[in-house]
């Protein structure tokens, strides 16, 4: 069976696979046997990471909902029952960023909750 070279199309396809391991340590970012696994293999992590960043955020804006509800002696699950029960419909992006950068608007949105005085 003849030898078949396929000159430029796996440069090109060699070359690809190069500028994705670009930055790689040793012969990760410079063999093309290393690199195309190392590339495979960080196409899954970021694959995967992608995902699990999503949960990541959310317990974060939970941990500091919490914190902020607390401040208030109110538990996070006090706090959403109540939100729920007033018809106040707010993502947990947005509640946290209430909570972090403006205090008295979170001491408002617990009050419309009927969580805390007015």
């Amino acid at each position: 069976m003849p030898r078949v070279k396929r000159g430029p199309a796996g440069r090109r396809r060699h070359k690809r696979i190069l500028k994705m391991a670009k930055g790689y340590v040793g012969g990760r970012g410079r063999l093309i046997r290393t690199a195309k696994d190392a590339v495979a293999r960080s196409g899954n992590y970021a694959y995967v990471h992608r995902r699990l960043r999503k949960r990541d955020f959310r317990r974060l804006w939970i941990a500091r909902i919490n914190a902020a509800a607390r401040a208030h002696g109110v538990n996070y699950s006090r706090l959403m029952a109540g939100l729920k029960k007033a018809g106040i419909d707010i993502n947990r992006k947005m509640l946290d960023e209430i909570a972090v950068s403006d205090p008295e608007g979170f001491k408002m949105v617990m009050q419309k909750a009927e969580l805390l005085p007015a």
